[in-house]
């Protein structure tokens, strides 16, 4: 059975922890410094989650990405459970990039403390 059960309850849950994490000084300002757009194009179920220099956006967006990373949303749950590393998970294939992939990785820093917060924050989806 699938994490999310629809595209509805994955923009609640997990767009709501990128838009809590997008709030936070220190990504805020990596962000901007980066000046990137990134597209996680997920699948099962099927939605958007985009990260910008400004902010995050859910959902279609006429704005063309720098780097766009298509996944499974069980893929996407496992990386930030830390049961999935963003190198292997690209070696393998459950990550698709398409895109400066060496620029994202630059951002592996300023996301770390997420990894915490990743938990806690699902706790009130009961995941």
């Amino acid at each position: 059975m699938p994490v999310f059960k629809d595209t509805a309850f994955l923009y609640d849950s997990l767009g709501g922890f990128w838009k809590e994490l997008a709030n936070r000084d220190d990504f805020k300002d990596a962000a901007a410094k980066a000046g990137l757009v990134i597209k996680f194009d997920i699948t099962e179920p099927d939605a958007s989650i985009w990260i910008t220099p400004t902010g995050v956006r859910l959902g279609s967006q006429d704005i063309k990405p720098d780097i766009t990373m298509s996944l499974t949303a069980d893929t996407c749950h496992a990386f930030w459970k830390k049961d999935l590393s963003l190198p292997v998970a690209l070696a393998k294939r459950h990550i698709k990039a398409k895109g400066n992939i060496a620029k994202v990785l630059k951002l592996l820093p300023v996301i770390m403390p997420a990894f915490d917060m990743y938990p806690q924050y699902m706790a009130k989806f009961n995941l």
